[in-house]
């Protein structure tokens, strides 16, 4: 046990090593110009996008992809418990959103909290367009990518994004990442 544990950590830190040279496959950088796009269009600036929270981002795909650990109680912003992160289920009513928050900071050297958005079809390919117009018919989504609502006194200071098969989410935060 003691062994697997020390494997996992050495694992950790050579994926933790490299993610500050996170790079986007082409239909991430999509996704990611499509969000600038159209917070543009909205008259908002740009946000840099960030090492960490892609980091972040990509491994929670992976995650989704691998085990997906949603249900009838869990969304897609839970994280399963094959992995050297915090497990947790995120539930609608949300009580434990830290779990999700603190993800930046247990993963990566981000100072701030994460906020992701999540857009999933099972079995099937997901498009940054695709992910991009399911958000936008999604108040909630659509909101958190145009600083409206609850999130209107947020500004945006880095963007990670992942996309894998059927899911992409991408990490806002207002914290600057220094990587």
């Amino acid at each position: 046990m003691r062994a697997k544990k020390f494997l996992l950590t050495v694992l950790f830190f050579i994926i933790y090593s490299n993610s500050f040279s996170q790079t986007l496959s082409p239909e991430e950088k999509k996704l990611y110009e499509l969000i600038m796009e159209f917070r543009k269009e909205k008259g908002l600036p740009n946000i840099k996008l960030s090492n960490s929270l892609t980091f972040v981002a990509q491994t929670h795909v992976k995650d989704l992809q691998t085990n997906r650990l949603f249900n009838s109680t869990c969304n897609m912003h839970s994280w399963s418990n094959n992995g050297t992160w915090t497990p947790c289920c995120y539930t609608e009513d949300s009580p434990k959103a830290s779990c999700m928050w603190d993800k930046p900071r247990e993963l990566t050297s981000y100072k701030g909290n994460g906020y992701e958005i999540s857009y999933g079809i099972h079995g099937a390919s997901v498009t940054a367009d695709g992910a991009l117009e399911g958000w936008k018919k999604s108040s909630e989504h659509n909101a958190v990518i145009i600083n409206k609502g609850i999130w209107s006194d947020s500004n945006w200071n880095a963007i990670g994004v992942g996309i894998s098969k059927g899911y992409a989410v991408v990490w806002f935060g207002k914290e600057y990442d220094s990587n």
